[in-house]
């Protein structure tokens, strides 16, 4: 019985994701979910007291990846580029096994503004930008790239970089695949700001 109600619940909170892809943020009604859902409001009550609930799980979801992900490129003994590649390859196949997902980084704005979601998106957003200023600054620290930037500023870039990439894919057709699209543009980039005489090793 509680595994029936955890899958349920999981499905809801699935189909709540999908719904604020394919409509935005605006669209999450407990009518539009249980009409996705194909069941009725009075049983969404049932798994959910309400509407934010329900989004509050979207977000626990979002960021549920993110402790695993900065773990693993922390435990690998290679450069802090290769670590920087890593991790950006790992949130790209995420977001290619799940794309409606990715969509959330577009809601930012909205969901910072939502009293029952500000905190969470915000140390959400908080801790994916500190991790990867702190490899930038590792990177310039170790004589991996130029000091043309810095830690913060490349930070940004990189992570506009994908929300860019996020956010065009929503309005074109593209043949490859959100990573193998992301990383090719990532690495041309990454190769700009790599010491000339440390590129042929990481070659």
């Amino acid at each position: 019985m509680a595994e029936n109600f955890v899958s349920r619940k999981y499905r809801i909170v699935s189909s709540a994701i999908d719904l604020i892809s394919e409509l935005g943020l605006s669209a999450l009604t407990t009518h539009n979910l249980a009409e996705k859902e194909n069941t009725s409001e009075a049983l969404m009550y049932k798994y959910f007291s309400g509407i934010d609930e329900v989004l509050v799980e979207v977000v626990d979801y979002y960021s549920s990846f993110d402790e695993g992900i900065r773990k693993t490129v922390s435990s690998k003994d290679i450069s802090y580029v290769e670590k920087i590649r890593m991790y950006f390859n790992d949130y790209a196949t995420y977001y290619d096994n799940y794309y409606s997902l990715s969509t959330l980084m577009l809601q930012y704005e909205e969901l910072l503004h939502n009293v029952n979601t500000r905190d969470k998106i915000s140390l959400c957003i908080t801790q994916r930008r500190q991790f990867v200023e702190d490899m930038f600054k590792g990177a310039i620290a170790n004589g991996e790239i130029v000091k043309t930037f810095t830690p913060e500023e490349l930070a940004n870039n990189a992570t506009g970089m994908l929300m860019t990439h996020i956010l065009d894919r929503r309005i074109t057709y593209h043949k490859k695949t959100f990573k193998q699209e992301f990383m090719e543009n990532l690495d041309k980039w990454l190769d700009l700001l790599i010491i000339s005489d440390r590129k042929g090793e990481e070659d």
